[in-house]
């Protein structure tokens, strides 16, 4: 059975970042026994993603790279912020590096990540971590079947059996 729209897929996979001076750094590593899990064709993953494991069966295996105009974007100047000290007086100054919980006026989460700390203010990026970033996959497609009703009307996989862990 090939990937297609409203089907569950689980892969395997290994993905790094390809850097500027074009060597690698792992981001992260999935296994057969704790795949990567998702309803295929419902905008959970990236578009450019899905487009390179469409009719992928299980046990096929790809790589490719996804620029970041087909990922997360390019960084932007306008997504550096500093925030006031004050913001820390109760949890402590965080280090570079850290990212943080931050959520708008309206309520909406999303994280920050430290590049900068003055004794004035934290210095934080806005953009996405993955920003700016070629990705570089390598996958095994483990299986792949169609959803469930539940699933579809869910929205999301309930596994790689279709019962969802509780």
């Amino acid at each position: 059975m090939t990937i297609e729209n409203n089907h569950v897929v689980a892969i395997s996979y290994i993905l790094h970042t390809i850097e500027e001076d074009g060597s690698k750094i792992l981001v992260e590593e999935t296994t057969a026994e704790n795949p990567l899990t998702f309803l295929y064709g419902v905008g959970m993953m990236l578009p450019k993603f899905e487009q390179n494991i469409l009719g992928l069966k299980a046990g096929d295996k790809t790589a490719f790279t996804i620029q970041p105009e087909d990922a997360y974007g390019e960084k932007h100047p306008d997504s550096i912020v500093q925030l006031p000290v004050e913001m820390f007086k109760e949890s402590g100054m965080p280090p570079v590096g850290a990212i943080l919980p931050l959520s708008d006026n309206q309520g909406n989460n999303f994280q920050a990540f430290v590049v900068e700390v003055t004794p004035e203010a934290v210095v934080a990026d806005l953009s996405h971590p993955m920003a700016g970033k070629v990705l570089d996959f390598q996958i095994e497609v483990i299986n792949t079947r169609p959803a469930t009703e539940e699933e579809l009307a869910h929205g999301h996989a309930h596994g790689i059996d279709g019962n969802e862990a509780h």
